[in-house]
């Protein structure tokens, strides 16, 4: 597996493999309202091209040149690096990709000074808590943040060190 930084040029393919990953993985934890919701609000064109203007690390992952998840992540101003995107192609789940692109993002960290990576999980989100247990991350705590549009995240904080 490849890790390459996104570019605008990739707006599109990083809008696209995030409708197809968060409409196969996330209905049953999250309703489809709100999964279309979450999608036009996180990754509308817009918002893709502002936070990478931002400086905002975007990558892929690509699999013999192929596509199959996207990660994004960036340093917080408390020496921790949040870890804001993490997803693998459902076809690709279950391969060790993601833990690959974890071991990618923990070594930016250390590389800029960080001390510990975090990011927000789902409470519903059972595979993916038990995948960051298992790559050493704990859960923080629980925090629930209204996003807009009548919906919630209601997620745990979960961290590691690194």
């Amino acid at each position: 597996m490849q890790i390459r930084p996104a570019t605008d040029a990739d707006i599109p393919l990083l809008r696209d493999l995030a409708q197809r990953i968060w409409r196969a993985c996330y209905p049953g934890i999250i309703t489809a309202e709100q999964i279309e919701f979450m999608l036009g609000w996180m990754y509308s064109e817009a918002e893709i091209r502002s936070q990478l203007g931002a400086g905002v690390p975007w990558e892929i992952a690509e699999l013999d040149g192929e596509p199959v998840g996207y990660l994004s992540w960036q340093r917080d101003d408390d020496g921790r690096v949040k870890i804001s995107k993490l997803y693998v192609l459902a076809a690709h789940q279950r391969r060790g990709l993601g833990r690959k692109m974890l071991e990618h993002i923990c070594e930016q960290t250390r590389a800029l000074g960080a001390h510990a990576m975090w990011m927000q999980v789902n409470k519903r989100n059972d595979r993916a808590i038990g995948a960051y247990l298992k790559a050493g991350f704990h859960i923080e705590k629980e925090a629930v943040f209204d996003i807009g549009g009548g919906f919630v995240m209601d997620d745990y904080l979960m961290a590691r060190s690194v």
